[in-house]
């Protein structure tokens, strides 16, 4: 479909309200966080997405993180057009997954053994289930703050899906999974020792996002992740970093190249799949050969590794290797966020950064860290701002805890643009 004039979003919306929960397919798509109708896209390229009304918008959203090199970057769609003629569900064995495995075996120190499946929830589940039949152990924690997914165990005081004042955990979770799961606050070693010294026996892992992206941008100390991979270790627990968002992103080995960390499993999606559904969880080879079909952890999947995604992930991840791909977006993203900083400074809202990943939120005296670090009714207050940057053509995701990425599409001429367009904006909101 492209866009056509004579569509228009609210029609759009008002027939989904008629066929899916919410007029959605996804929660945050719904506008709810900020108000009005969500805007329908037709179709994307490069830095840009073009609305059913024929508007074309400079976007930071970019499917929430994965199309690093931008929609529809001309050589991934070249390997993803070829491979549609070659066919796009085998259920079969295929080399095209052992490509995309043995690039990310080779290159990161963590990936002893990788397993493909359709999306970072799968991963995270499936991972969460190889450490309680490595350990014998039932019980998780994870942090306050954190997502990691939709399954079950892990809708206990979860991310952006979930946030804002009147958010509450998920109906249908019955009480003993719930119980199951133990949270910490970020950001806080005295909290988590003491839940390690009361619980560390009963503990198969401890996951966290190292670097929280879905609670906002809660950049976390060096000393604190080293505080909970050692904790964790001398309780016996695994470690799992879930680096659906930051794996490949922020650095090609992500959050534990960029930390020094070597976590026992760490799970991937986002960019691996070039925008494809795709998710995996990698780790050490005695854990990984835990699962079927080489030991009794069971996991499976018809679409797992299907040639569309592996092949557009492999395009994807050598385009990112060969062109340099991390230092320019580091460098793009800075100036960005630099200027931006000073727009914003007049309407009392700023920007925090890591690597290409970018977060709006209302100025603060120090680092936002944690829950209890967020700045009151921020939510709200975002919903103008965003309307206002909606109107000049800007798309960030509808959520004020929500981050934008830049994408290597994202030149620095169209850097400038949404720049004066964002200046725009705020000379309005004054």
């Amino acid at each position: 479909m492209k866009e056509n004039p004579s569509m228009n979003s609210q029609q759009l919306f008002d027939r989904s309200l008629k066929v899916a929960p919410g007029g959605v397919h996804s929660p945050v798509r719904a506008f709810r966080s900020v108000g009005g109708t969500p805007v329908f896209f037709a179709r994307g390229e490069g830095a840009f997405l073009y609305s059913v009304e024929g508007d074309r918008y400079i976007d930071f959203c970019q499917s929430f993180g994965p199309n690093i090199l931008g929609h529809r970057d001309p050589d991934v769609e070249r390997v993803l057009r070829e491979t549609v003629e070659l066919g796009w569900c085998f259920g079969t064995c295929e080399p095209y997954s052992l490509e995309l495995a043995e690039l990310i075996q080779s290159t990161v120190p963590c990936a002893e053994r990788v397993r493909f499946v359709c999306s970072g929830t799968e991963a995270v589940m499936s991972a969460l289930r190889v450490a309680r039949a490595a350990t014998g152990r039932a019980k998780i924690l994870k942090f306050e703050g954190c997502y990691h997914g939709h399954a079950d165990s892990l809708l206990v005081k979860a991310g952006s899906g979930l946030a804002g004042p009147s958010a509450s955990d998920s109906a249908g979770v019955p009480e003993f999974i719930a119980q199951q799961t133990l949270v910490c606050p970020l950001d806080d070693e005295s909290a988590f020792d003491q839940v390690m010294q009361k619980h560390g026996a009963e503990i198969a892992a401890v996951i966290v996002e190292p670097m929280p992206a879905n609670y906002g941008l809660l950049m976390q100390r060096q000393e604190w992740l080293e505080a909970v991979v050692a904790g964790a270790r001398k309780a016996g627990a695994l470690v799992i970093f879930d680096e659906v968002i930051s794996g490949f992103r922020v650095a090609w080995g992500g959050m534990a190249e960029r930390s020094g960390l070597k976590p026992d499993l760490v799970t991937y999606g986002k960019v691996i799949g070039g925008g494809l559904a795709v998710g995996a969880y990698c780790g050490r080879a005695d854990l990984m050969n835990m699962v079927a079909p080489a030991g009794k952890v069971y996991q499976a999947g018809t679409l797992s590794a299907n040639p569309l995604a592996m092949r557009t992930g492999t395009a994807t991840l050598n385009k990112i290797r060969s062109s340099g791909a991390y230092e320019v977006l580091e460098r793009r993203t800075k100036r960005f966020v630099e200027e931006l900083n000073a727009i914003l400074k007049p309407v009392e809202f700023g920007a925090t950064q890591m690597a290409s990943i970018f977060w709006i939120h209302p100025q603060t005296q120090k680092p936002i860290r944690s829950l209890t670090d967020l700045p009151e009714g921020m939510g709200q207050r975002f919903g103008s701002l965003f309307h206002t940057l909606l109107s000049k053509k800007i798309y960030l995701a509808p959520s004020g805890y929500e981050v934008g990425f830049v994408s290597l599409a994202h030149t620095d001429a169209i850097l400038d643009e949404a720049l004066g367009l964002i200046r725009e904006a705020v000379s309005e909101l004054r």
